[in-house]
Order: C-alpha cells, then sequence, then structure tokens
C-alpha cells in the first residue's frame, strides 16, 4: 500500500461522488489495475479526437475537440479511482505501483503527441510529451532516492489535462484563432519548467543531506 506523502493531493478524493464510485468500484471485480488500463483507452480516445478535431472542420471538429475534452478529463478519473480502489477500498496488489505509473506516462504521450499531430507539428506533440515523462521521472528519482514524491506545478499532470481540456473547450468557439497552438505551447513551457524546478529541489535535498 503506497504511503500518503507518495500520493498526490487531489482534493477530489475527499467528495462525495469518488467516494460513492468507489465503493461500487469495490464491490464488483474490477482491480485498481484494470481501471489503469482504461485511463490509457480513454487516452488513446483523446488523442484520435485531437487529431480529427485539428484537421478536420465544422462538425466534426466540433466533435473531435468536445470528444477530446471529455476524454481528457475520463483519463483523470480512472488515475483518480484506480488509486482509490487500491488504497481506500484495499484492493491493491504486488504489481500495482508499475499500474500506477506506466499507464499515466503512456497516457500522456497519447494526449500530447496527438495535439501536436492535430496542429500538424508532431515534433511539437512529442517534446511536450517527452518533458511530461521527464517530470514523472525527476519525481520518482527523488522518491526513490527517500525523498517524498513532489507533485509541484506549475504543470503537473493535473495541470497539463486541464490545459488540454480548456484548450479544446476554447478552440471549439474560436476556430479562426490557433487555440491548439497556443495550449501546447503553454503546457510545453510549464512542463520544462516543472522539471527544471522539480530538479533544483531535488538537488538542493541531496545537497542538505
Amino acid at each position: 500500500m503506497a504511503n500518503e506523502t507518495d500520493r498526490r493531493p487531489l482534493a477530489s478524493r475527499n467528495t462525495g461522488w469518488a467516494k460513492k464510485i468507489t465503493q461500487r468500484l469495490a464491490q464488483t471485480s474490477i482491480t485498481p489495475n484494470q481501471i489503469s488500463i482504461a485511463s490509457m483507452i480513454a487516452a488513446a480516445i483523446a488523442g484520435l479526437l485531437f487529431f480529427m478535431g485539428g484537421q478536420t472542420d465544422g462538425f466534426l471538429r466540433v466533435t473531435g475537440l468536445l470528444g477530446a475534452a471529455l476524454f481528457c478529463q475520463l483519463r483523470l478519473i480512472c488515475n483518480l479511482l484506480d488509486g482509490m480502489v487500491a488504497v481506500e477500498a484495499g484492493k491493491g496488489s504486488s504489481d500495482g505501483a508499475f499500474w500506477n505509473e506506466m499507464p499515466d506516462r503512456v497516457s500522456d504521450v497519447l494526449i500530447l503527441a496527438g495535439i501536436g499531430y492535430a496542429i500538424g507539428d508532431p515534433a511539437l506533440g512529442w517534446a511536450t510529451a517527452s518533458f511530461a515523462v521527464m517530470t514523472a521521472y525527476v519525481r520518482e528519482l527523488g522518491r526513490a532516492s527517500g525523498r517524498f514524491a513532489d507533485f509541484c506545478g506549475p504543470m503537473a499532470k493535473p495541470h497539463r489535462m486541464a490545459t488540454a481540456t480548456f484548450g479544446a473547450i476554447i478552440a471549439v468557439f474560436l476556430p479562426d484563432y490557433p487555440i491548439l497552438e497556443i495550449t501546447i505551447w503553454i503546457i510545453l513551457t510549464g512542463t520544462i519548467i516543472t522539471v527544471f524546478r522539480r530538479s533544483a529541489r531535488l538537488l538542493q535535498w541531496f545537497n542538505n543531506l
């Protein structure tokens, strides 16, 4: 079972709807690992819908962008529930740490690369995805070294997904503006800052040992 200091602090974990869904899931044969896998599926759909929304016009564009926003949030809900079913409901497994982390990294790549392809700039999408993975790498490096898991931003996973979600929604209403391009640049810039900030905090911790 994960230490509380190793879990991302989320206000949604204490909401009534999250607790009720967790209780329902705990009564079924659904495992936390399966919920983690579902988060990857949601992310894959979000990435495809971003691509569709960025490469089409009219109804297909609106459907793609709104669908991408929805599945970004579904990805986050799965990320919330897998941990709650594992910890609060006591259904964790020996390989839970793998399924808690690996699907998140795959999901980041699928969504952020999808935005890159949507705007016709795959390199930008892959660069953003790479730095997103690095934020988790620095966090886990610190945790493996004995430090608490550092979830600081300004562009941690929930912030990335919130930015992608709002970017998709805004793009629906402002089709003549490069909203998705602005969105991915905001995520990339914030993610680079997050990598350097977490790295600096980790180095300071090492130097104080």
